[in-house]
């Protein structure tokens, strides 16, 4: 008996042992980080002072800054404009920023030339917009509207409203054929990108606003106000508790690893899907967690609400 009580302590203490791990680059944005996205060795950086900039993590260089113009406020002072979110598809960097009156702006810089293409005219509450394609750009809007754009021709495919709850975060498959969407109702609703048709919906594991979520290789991964990072496979889902807000997530390529913001001090646990052993603790985040981005298997960069994104290497 006090052998299988040996035992079992032992496979406590590893479930959730983890080892600390600190940043070995830290890249310091010009402002506050909103959102990141990596394309090659480029870091696209949104932040909250009118400006994209882009990093190369291989020579970490500052290569330059996408700069839109300052708004007003409603005293009439000149202000920076946030950025939302940022995208980057074949060149093209395509980013939503904060308009005046509260609605919201998208651009498109190429060839050295910025376009907006939808202004503050339309009444967009817009909180993120990814590529679909070279002609097409996913919006979702604070209203939970979901909205098919083609940028091209400045016309809406189809805007759909998957629930009257407010929007949280959405991500779009590797081959960019569906999405997963969430909200504060904490259901997440996977659709056809094409046809906006929900073909599955996941509930009763987030009982409450998801925050973030993540896709990867038909797994989806959630990060939610109710303190659970809930993982849905196919036929199969769990959740992990935890005693703080989770506000980021995200898992690997393979999505054999999930990461996520799990406590008061800002560190990024790094645990596996299956096993769901706890691997790592990021630590040396100085600002809540806005951002996780596995670069592959080995290396994670993660932003938070500050200038600051550490690089850290697992092995």
């Amino acid at each position: 008996m006090k052998k299988i009580i040996v035992l079992i302590i032992a496979l406590s203490v590893c479930l959730f042992a983890q080892k600390e791990v600190l940043p070995t680059q830290t890249y310091i944005a010009s402002g506050d980080v909103q959102d990141i996205v990596l394309d090659g060795e480029l870091l696209y950086i949104a932040t909250d002072v009118s400006k994209v900039d882009i990093y190369n993590i291989n020579t970490n260089e500052m290569i330059k800054h996408i700069e839109i113009p300052k708004i007003k406020d409603f005293m009439g002072q000149d202000i920076n404009a946030k950025i939302y979110s940022v995208d980057v598809l074949d060149g093209m960097v395509m980013f939503v920023s904060e308009g005046e009156s509260g609605y919201r702006n998208l651009w498109i810089y190429t060839d050295e030339k910025l376009s907006q293409i939808i202004n503050i005219q339309s009444k967009y509450f817009m909180r993120k917009a990814k590529f679909v394609d070279n002609s097409h750009i996913l919006i979702a809007l604070l209203t939970n509207d979901h909205i098919l754009y083609d940028w091209k021709n400045k016309k809406a495919i189809y805007t759909t409203q998957l629930s009257t709850s407010s929007f949280s975060d959405f991500k779009l498959s590797e081959d960019k054929l569906t999405f997963v969407s969430s909200d504060e109702s904490g259901i997440v609703r996977k659709v056809n990108t094409k046809s906006s048709r929900v073909l599955e919906s996941y509930d009763g594991q987030n009982v409450d606003r998801v925050y973030q979520l993540d896709y990867k290789q038909g797994v989806i991964l959630t990060a939610g106000q109710d303190r659970r990072a809930v993982v849905y496979k196919p036929y199969s889902s769990y959740y992990l508790q935890f005693d703080f807000l989770l506000y980021s997530c995200a898992l690997s390529p393979s999505a054999k690893l999930v990461a996520v913001a799990y406590n008061i001090e800002n560190d990024v646990l790094v645990y596996e899907v299956d096993s769901k052993n706890r691997l790592y603790s990021l630590t040396g985040a100085r600002a809540t967690i806005t951002n996780i981005l596995f670069i592959n298997e080995n290396e994670i960069l993660v932003s938070s609400d500050s200038k600051q994104i550490n690089y850290y290497k697992l092995k």
